[in-house]
């Protein structure tokens, strides 16, 4: 029987939503602004769209894992985000809860 193609879109994106956080972090390990970013990730095979990533963003910054500012590059402000304290915390934390759910879904499959 095939796979339902509805069905796995949906959780493909669950699964990929699951993720992005992650990723994002891992990426501000380098301070970035956020068209840098999007490259970062596409480069890594992680595309991810403007109206995905500015939200994600200043998610992750109201919660305290990123800090942002302004600064004019190349004759344009630009925001450039990094990791915070926490947010390095956090993404050794997430990080080595990955690597531990890996091992058990590699497991398993």
């Amino acid at each position: 029987m095939p796979v339902d193609g509805s069905l796995f879109e949906a959780m493909r994106l669950e699964l990929r939503r699951g993720s992005l956080g992650l990723a994002v972090l891992a990426c501000l390990r380098v301070e970035r602004y956020g068209y840098t970013l999007r490259q970062a990730l596409a480069a890594d095979g992680l595309e991810m769209e403007e109206s995905t990533l500015y939200p994600l963003l200043r998610r992750l910054e109201s919660q305290g894992l990123l800090v942002s500012e302004w600064r004019e590059e190349d004759k344009r402000n630009k925001r450039f985000y990094r990791l915070s304290p926490a947010g390095t915390e956090m993404l050794d934390a997430l990080t080595a809860e990955w690597r531990r759910i890996g091992a058990s879904l590699d497991k398993m499959l």
